[in-house]
């Protein structure tokens, strides 16, 4: 597997970014490696981009001094992409990928096509973080590291409960925990605590929620007038697919959030028969085979329609 220390000791300015509407492994990963660098490299120049940072993950960067919401003008030396599977993927950061002197991503979706110099893509890793962790030398586990890793876990992990979790994951998150990092108080903020809002927002998507093809795929929409009459942020969405799917006898959860005018973000959650990243690469999308969206333009009834017809092509694929 390619050298993480390579990378960063051939390059003085170094630029780490995730994906848009960054999640718990995309912001877990770009901290981890930021605190790697300063701890093993500290003469180099770093800046992390992400866009909005969930307050969930605050305690990730609790100064809000390692995130920030700029792009650099000048060009990197190396470019570094963390659980992205596309360049478009980046949003606004896409232009300084594109005039790196050196790119390379490390990255866990199914979908991702190699589109880096150097690429470290192993879909069988519960997370981003774990990639990282086999990147990284054991001698390397600061604490700051540890946490910042562990929260990728637990995020793309469902805290241990997806199939995505192997052996090698327990093994790497029993290592994160000898570091002596509060671990049951990052699975509280960064995944189980919930405002207010957003429960009041998960309260009206599961009883507004709809069973389709046979009850075997579960659906809410989620508009802007909600949005708006509870003072919910796009953050507090976080979780209502994976609520929808543990209703007994549902295959397929899906989410359809109003973003704009006929504009909508469709999430997707799978149990077993469905490899939902299939259906999201259709329109432009990816994620992986149980977890995986896309952005869609239309009326929600056209684009209902439409996802109806792809899951019932899908099942059993």
């Amino acid at each position: 597997m390619d050298d993480l220390r390579q990378w960063i000791s051939q390059a003085g300015n170094i630029m780490i970014a995730g994906h848009i509407r960054p999640d718990g492994d995309c912001v877990g990963s770009c901290v981890a490696v930021y605190h790697y660098i300063r701890r093993y490299f500290p003469e180099k120049t770093v800046h992390v981009y992400l866009e909005h940072l969930p307050e969930r993950f605050d305690c990730l960067d609790p100064d809000h001094e390692i995130i920030r919401q700029e792009i650099p003008t000048e060009s990197c030396d190396l470019f570094l992409v963390l659980d992205c599977s596309s360049p478009d993927r980046l949003g606004e950061a896409e232009q300084a990928f594109n005039r790196a002197g050196q790119t390379a991503c490390v990255d866990h979706h199914i979908s991702n096509q190699p589109f880096a110099e150097r690429n470290v893509v192993v879909p069988e890793s519960s997370s981003t973080c774990e990639v990282l962790y086999e990147l990284m030398q054991e001698d390397a586990l600061i604490p700051e590291i540890a946490a910042a890793l562990y929260v990728g876990i637990i995020y793309d992990s469902g805290v241990f409960r997806y199939s995505n979790t192997s052996a090698r994951t327990m093994e790497i998150a029993g290592n994160l925990i000898q570091t002596g990092i509060p671990f049951w108080q990052l699975i509280d903020r960064c995944v189980s605590e919930r405002s207010f809002t957003q429960t009041r927002l998960l309260g009206q998507a599961l009883a507004d929620s709809q069973l389709y093809l046979e009850g075997q795929c579960i659906l809410t929409v989620i508009s802007r007038r909600q949005m708006a009459d509870l003072g919910a942020r796009t953050e507090d969405v976080e979780g209502v697919v994976e609520q929808l799917r543990v209703t007994k006898g549902v295959e397929v959860a899906v989410l359809l959030h109003e973003t704009g005018d006929r504009q909508y973000k469709v999430s997707m959650r799978s149990n077993d028969l469905v490899d939902v990243s299939q259906i999201a690469v259709i329109y432009g999308g990816g994620g992986h085979r149980k977890a995986a969206g896309y952005q869609r333009d239309g009326s929600a009834e056209e684009i209902i329609q439409d996802l109806m017809g792809q899951l019932e092509s899908g099942k059993n694929s």
